[in-house]
């Protein structure tokens, strides 16, 4: 028997829950329904989620009926949503449009959790300005033989010392999976092209530093067991877990923000929707100055001009359901190339 909605009072907007005792992480029992993770976003909501989350266009995943019942992608607020809400306009890669969540208040957050929503996925700009990125996002990845470990250490102990060469100050956080994500805010005087070229570069001299446990091929069997830096999380339209949101896990784990220090010893399964608005309230928020933090690009600009001039290095490969963009190389998986048909630089040849 479904219990009764309630109306819970956000900040002073009424939002309606509906189906607290629903399961949703059905390994977790009482602790794993509806009602708990509305409750840990009740809890994390007004601070530092908000912080993370201000004015960012923001596309739902939802589960409904819980983590083990379908999954819904929703880039769109419906027509029909409560009047509290707010939507900023965003140009997909395809050049449609859509009006996505804009999140100015936590009621907002508290609205995506009454959907089920158990991971907000924020774009990398804020509203009015969908074109001009003021994030930098680093994905490590793990790869089938690596794991949380590994990405560990790879950003304590080659990508933070690269920042700290380039005088570039990141905002680390566990993916809430086995990744590590790390933020670096930027003034929004770039598009989305050159900031995800500038995070091209990055994750190439990451590579050059750490070739054994570091690729940034896109071409998942040239990996091997090495953590892959997903440059192409900076693109239009690709997007990340947000700091504090929930993930699809049996035991509803967090990606969380963390200091360099507390990342170092850190263990992903440590964050819940449990345990996170303890741990936050313990401590002061590691991200309290991000904003504070708007850095240049040009350090990084001027790696992408020295790979392109030095070491013969341009784009690399978009997602396949992206328009074929200048420069870019052809999207051809190595294994499945004919040499006939391709010259010495990689290009294809051209029929008569």
């Amino acid at each position: 028997m479904a219990t009764p909605a309630e109306e819970i009072d956000v900040d002073g907007v009424k939002v309606r829950l509906t189906n607290r005792d629903k399961p949703y992480f059905p390994k977790l029992g009482k602790n794993g329904t509806k009602g708990k993770l509305f409750d840990y976003y009740l809890a994390v909501a007004s601070g530092p989620m908000l912080a993370a989350l201000r004015d960012r266009p923001t596309h739902l995943q939802r589960f409904p009926d819980g983590i083990d019942g379908e999954e819904i992608y929703q880039k769109r607020v419906p027509q029909k949503h409560p009047d509290y809400l707010e939507t900023c306009t965003v140009t997909f890669p395809s050049g449609r449009t859509a009006d996505a969540l804009k999140v100015t208040h936590p009621s907002a957050i508290a609205w995506a959790a009454q959907m089920g929503t158990v991971t907000l996925h924020p774009w990398q700009v804020r509203c009015p300005d969908a074109e001009h990125p003021d994030e930098l996002r680093i994905d490590l990845d793990p790869q089938p033989g690596t794991a949380f470990k590994e990405a560990r250490e790879v950003a304590v102990d080659v990508l933070k010392p690269l920042l700290d060469e380039l005088g570039l100050v990141g905002y680390p956080k566990t993916s809430g999976g086995r990744g590590v994500h790390i933020f670096l805010r930027i003034k929004p005087d770039w598009d989305f092209i050159a900031v995800r070229r500038a995070g091209i570069a990055l994750a190439r001299e990451v590579e050059r530093r750490a070739p054994k446990a570091v690729t940034t091929s896109w071409w998942k069997e040239e990996r091997g067991k090495r953590i892959f830096i997903d440059y192409n999380q900076n693109a239009r339209d690709r997007t990340f877990a947000s700091a504090y949101s929930a993930r699809k896990t049996p035991i509803a784990t967090v990606s969380t923000p963390l200091t360099w220090d507390e990342l170092r010893d850190a263990d992903p399964d440590d964050y819940t929707i449990s345990t996170v608005p303890g741990f936050v309230a313990a401590r002061p928020d590691p991200w309290a100055d991000i904003d504070k933090t708007a850095q240049s690009l040009e350090p990084l600009l001027e790696m992408v001009k020295a790979d392109e001039h030095e070491r013969g290095l341009g784009d690399m490969p978009y997602p396949p359901s992206y328009p074929k963009m200048p420069g870019e190389p052809p999207r051809v998986q190595p294994s499945k190339k004919v040499a006939a048909n391709w010259d010495e630089d990689g290009n294809p040849v051209k029929s008569d």
